[in-house]
């Protein structure tokens, strides 16, 4: 029986983290690639309810494996982050679509150069792995985040990082499913940390290890996650561009009222009128919101500011 949490605790340099759902075709040979990439790596396999043999080919393998029951990447890395120490978390999918050969590559950089998220850009090489509405997604949504929250990321939605024990240990993890990536940017860009990235190869899934992502269903929980960041981190612009909208409309309505009141005291169109002025009340409503959370994301942020910084970096 697969233990659902390790029961001791242990502190490696490097931790391995691989979440996985019906990886049975991959899994092994994920594992031995990054044992042979990185030997003094912990290497642990998180089991997110697998109707197949998962857990029994991760265990053959040698790696650590425990389960996650609620089903959803997120919640996967948010148990992988509470339960694992180490200094340096190499988090990778289970698919065999990521080249173990890059990690070294990527540890050295972050060791190097004290950087907190080392993301491995993913260079297609063929197969179904990266299709052509995944890449444009990617390219969209990573196009979104950048403008928003800026341009230091280059591919939001790749599964392979490597992440310092101070970005791990002070990253809240809210989300449960493969939106998780997006979150995990935004994390790194609203605390300016420092960001890291290496090409890799990605290549396709072995035979009889299905994709699991829906392009329509996962973009619109992206999108839809990008929209919830906006309004916990960006929300002085986010009410601000509201009660903007809502004041423009008002005035389109109300200057033809207020115009011909100047002209003859009289009020024509009570009920724009009234529409009017409720757009303005909302207006001013919709700022002070915005005033009054801007307040509260600062708090927010300094108190995941402060988690960060006590953790020292462990090269």
């Amino acid at each position: 029986m697969i233990p659902e949490a390790p029961i001791v605790s242990r502190t490696a340099s490097l931790a391995i983290l691989i979440p996985c759902y019906n990886e049975a075709a991959a899994i092994a040979g994920v594992i031995a690639g990054f044992r042979a990439a990185l030997p003094d790596a912990a290497i642990y396999v998180y089991d997110n309810n697998s109707t197949d043999n998962t857990a029994a080919a991760a265990v053959a393998a040698g790696a650590l494996v425990f389960t996650e029951s609620q089903q959803g990447k997120g919640h996967v890395v948010r148990r992988m982050f509470r339960d694992i120490e180490a200094d340096f978390f190499l988090l990778v999918d289970g698919d065999g679509t990521y080249d173990p050969a890059v990690a070294p590559e990527m540890l050295a950089l972050a060791r190097a150069q004290k950087i907190d998220l080392v993301s491995c850009v993913r260079k297609s090489e063929g197969g179904d792995a990266y299709r052509l509405g995944h890449q444009f997604g990617n390219q969209l949504l990573t196009g979104m985040v950048q403008s928003i929250f800026g341009n230091r990321v280059q591919d939001m939605l790749s599964g392979y990082k490597l992440l310092s024990r101070r970005f791990v240990k002070s990253f809240p993890a809210l989300s449960g499913g493969f939106d998780i990536e997006t979150e995990l940017t935004v994390h790194a860009l609203e605390l300016s940390l420092p960001i890291g990235h290496v090409t890799g190869a990605y290549k396709g899934r072995p035979v009889g290890s299905p994709s699991k992502l829906n392009t329509w269903r996962d973009g619109a929980k992206i999108l839809w996650l990008i929209a919830v960041l906006v309004k916990h981190e960006r929300p002085m612009q986010l009410f601000s561009a509201i009660a903007a909208v809502l004041t423009a409309a008002a005035i389109i309505l109300g200057i033809p009222i207020l115009t011909h009141y100047l002209a003859t005291g009289l009020v024509p169109r009570l009920p724009t009128a009234v529409l009017a002025n409720g757009l303005i009340l909302m207006a001013a409503l919709s700022l002070a919101t915005g005033l009054i959370l801007d307040t509260v994301t600062r708090g927010r942020r300094e108190a995941r500011m402060l988690a960060y910084l006590q953790y020292g970096f462990r090269d």
